[in-house]
């Protein structure tokens, strides 16, 4: 299987940019990569497997865990050192497992809006517990009108490109109940991290809890949940900031 990058720039950092499900990393994130606050160090901006012009093997897994693996194998083979490892909600979830798994690949840790904790499968929800709340093979067969319908359009611009069994079984991994959650694991996890959310959503759920573990937390204005798509500017500041955490 291979799993295919844009890379943006060149020198240190290395950043590696990671998309949340049914999305894609160049489309995500060719605004926040051209803020001036980036314009220095190697930005490699991966599809996850089963998306965007990745590979899409049906005897995959695409478990989280299966996906942080083949993720830390990209990052082994495209980088020389540890890397600053960048990802938005599941791509999140992702990160967080490959700086569990594999800790000298990854020398810092930015999650934006990232999903940590289990949630239940609800029919008709826009987001993966509505996916999840299909059986894969419904999933698979449903026309794409009826996806489209249910993730809305702007979503589904990327969303159509990527496997449906992919999308389903990961969807279904990302928000079952963990021996230990995404939260936790988070917690546990040595090296510095940024969870950056969008200030419209009030005080982040666990926050105190999460900062005593020596997460930093930011709030980002004027931004919904994709927030490098919302508020470009704001999150490559606080990208280019999270250096000085390490």
């Amino acid at each position: 299987m291979t799993l295919r990058s844009v890379v943006v720039g060149h020198g240190d950092p290395t950043r590696v940019w990671v998309h949340g499900l049914g999305a894609m990393g160049a489309p995500y994130y060719f605004a926040v990569l051209h803020e001036p606050q980036l314009r220095h160090g190697r930005n490699i901006v991966v599809d996850l497997p089963g998306h965007g012009l990745s590979d899409r093997p049906e005897t995959f897994g695409y478990e989280i865990e299966d996906q942080a693996d083949a993720l830390a194998e990209v990052i082994a083979d495209v980088a020389d050192g540890p890397v600053e490892l960048v990802a938005h909600s599941m791509g999140g979830s992702v990160a967080i497992v490959v700086s569990h798994r594999h800790p000298h690949l990854v020398r810092s840790l930015v999650l934006i809006d990232p999903n940590l904790d289990p949630l239940v499968a609800t029919r008709g929800h826009p987001g993966s517990r509505g996916i999840a709340a299909w059986t894969e093979r419904d999933f698979v067969e449903a026309s794409d009108g009826e996806i489209e319908d249910l993730v809305g359009s702007a979503w589904w611009a990327t969303m159509r490109l990527a496997s449906r069994a992919a999308l389903h079984r990961a969807a279904t991994s990302l928000i079952r109940e963990r021996d230990t959650s995404f939260r936790l694991l988070l917690e546990c996890v040595s090296c510095p991290r940024l969870l950056v959310y969008p200030q419209a959503d009030g005080d982040y759920p666990g926050g105190a809890t999460l900062t005593d573990a020596g997460v930093s937390l930011v709030a980002i204005p004027d931004c919904g949940h994709n927030v490098m798509l919302d508020n470009p500017s704001a999150l490559a500041e606080a990208v280019g900031g999270a250096r000085s955490l390490a």
